[in-house]
């Protein structure tokens, strides 16, 4: 009899902690969980601890609310100069809706996924190749705008989308090193001209600058040169001033005229023996026994206040 007790009351324990695993429902932090009811959406329960109506209502969607990292895979782009490389990428996400993530798409990461795709080859074909290396964060921008118009409807959240690689094909990325190598040894001819150019520059001003210098210095020299010359003219001027002055002085003396007459005298014989040397050929003049003639005139010259006699 206790047998046929006890069985029943374990079979009954057993279906209310059946009941209550399927209907007691723990969400994980940063989680969220979509309930229906009979079907129909009823709530969406956050993170904790939470009782369902057993046989009517049951978690029908879980949902993680952290951002999720999508990988891209590479596909074959082409370039508005028709070349074919292949990109692919990184995209970022995250669920802020989980009741429209639930029922608003049936799969939102293939779905944004291929949207994604579809999205960067359009914007490839918008740029030649060059660009396409030089415009990564442009164009990683415009797929996301892109991307967040279309995934605002299903709760989702698209934070970032990166370019991992472009990859030109093979003969197109040997050209593409000739020509960078060409640009380099462009740029390398251009700063060696220029770095001559400004040698010579360099060169042709201090030529001008020590040209100017010299003919500073041979100025200042010339200028002080003539002014040591007139000073030594004036000098001397004023040393022959002086000496006619005392000349002049020594005649207005007692015997002064005497020892001039003398004086010119002896000059005048010592000049004409040395003329009489210098030649073969002599000139002798008419009155030279008047040598009384000759001293008047030079104390004529002297002294222009004595009377001529």
């Amino acid at each position: 009899m206790d047998t046929l007790i006890v069985v029943p009351v374990l079979a009954v324990v057993g279906l209310i902690v059946l009941v209550l695993a399927k209907t007691a429902v723990v969400v994980p932090q940063q989680s969220a969980y979509v309930v229906e009811n009979l079907g129909k959406y009823s709530r969406t329960l956050a993170a904790g601890f939470h009782i369902l109506v057993p046989f009517v209502e049951k978690a029908a969607y879980k949902h993680t609310l952290k951002e999720r990292a999508i990988d891209i895979p590479e596909q074959i782009c082409i370039t508005s100069d028709n070349v074919q490389v292949g990109v692919d990428g990184v995209l970022y996400l995250q669920v802020m809706d989980a009741q429209r993530a639930s029922y608003g798409i049936g799969d939102y990461i293939f779905a944004i996924a291929q949207l994604a795709q579809t999205t960067l080859r359009s914007e490839i074909g918008k740029i030649d190749l060059d660009r396409t290396f030089e415009e990564r964060a442009a164009i990683n921008a415009n797929v996301v705008s892109e991307l967040d118009k279309a995934s605002n409807p299903w709760g989702v959240k698209v934070l970032r989308y990166e370019i991992k690689n472009i990859n030109p094909p093979a003969d197109v990325l040997h050209a593409m090193e000739k020509q960078m190598r060409a640009e380099r040894e462009k740029r390398a001819v251009v700063l060696t001209s220029e770095g001559e150019r400004d040698a010579k520059i360099n060169e042709a001003e201090g030529e001008k600058q020590r040209v100017i210098k010299e003919s500073e210095g041979n100025r200042l020299q010339q200028v002080n040169e003539a002014e040591g010359q007139a000073a030594a003219i004036l000098s001397i001027a004023n040393a022959t001033a002086e000496g006619l002055e005392r000349v002049a002085a020594a005649l207005r003396q007692p015997g002064g005229n005497e020892a001039m007459q003398l004086r010119v005298a002896e000059d005048y014989v010592e000049q004409f023996g040395n003329l009489a040397r210098s030649g073969n050929t002599l000139v002798i003049p008419a009155n030279l026994s008047d040598v009384a003639s000759m001293v008047t005139l030079a104390k004529k010259v002297l002294d222009p206040d004595q009377p001529t006699s």
